[in-house]
């Protein structure tokens, strides 16, 4: 459907006439447009995506950041080791020192692994991100919340017998 149908133009610019956009009121349909004709002359624009659900939560951001600084490595290390490879093919001086650092470009890409993988270990375990129902995170919950409510109800029983110290005396001791 073209920008001359959507505005009832036709494609010289006039208005076209009623008869050819099926604006007559015919009396065999009984004063009533045709379902079709409803159709055409309302537009449907579709989205052009639709939003799903995910299927996985996102990352933390310290994660994220690992992961990203470790596929940036990753990259630079396999670049560096096909330049490596071609300066050796074509036996270029430049050879010996890519392969070195081809070397050493692979244990930083190796540390940066380690890193996602430490990072993610270590927000777990801060976070208390444990799926166990008797994990240590909600243990420890429990205990502070025991605790809590001890020291809550001792509180309690201090001033309860502080404000019946004084009571039934008409003087002071």
């Amino acid at each position: 459907m073209g920008t001359a149908e959507r505005s009832g133009t036709t494609g010289s610019g006039g208005a076209a006439p009623k008869a050819a956009r099926g604006d007559v009121q015919g009396a065999d349909h009984g004063g009533r447009r045709r379902a079709d004709e409803e159709f055409h002359e309302a537009p449907y624009y579709r989205p052009l995506w639709l939003e799903e659900p995910a299927r996985r939560r996102r990352l933390p951001d310290p994660v994220r950041t690992a992961a990203v600084r470790a596929v940036l490595l990753i990259a630079v290390t396999l670049i560096q080791a096909v330049v490596a490879f071609l300066c050796t093919m074509a036996g270029s001086w430049l050879a010996f020192p890519m392969v070195l650092s081809s070397v050493a470009s692979t244990v930083v890409a190796t540390w940066g692994v380690l890193d996602v993988w430490v990072t993610r270990q270590v927000w777990y375990q801060r976070h208390g991100v444990v799926s166990a129902p008797s994990s240590t995170a909600r243990e420890l919950r429990r205990e502070r919340r025991t605790a809590r409510r001890q020291a809550r109800a001792a509180e309690r029983t201090r001033r309860h017998i502080r404000r019946q110290r004084g009571a039934g005396q008409l003087s002071h001791p």
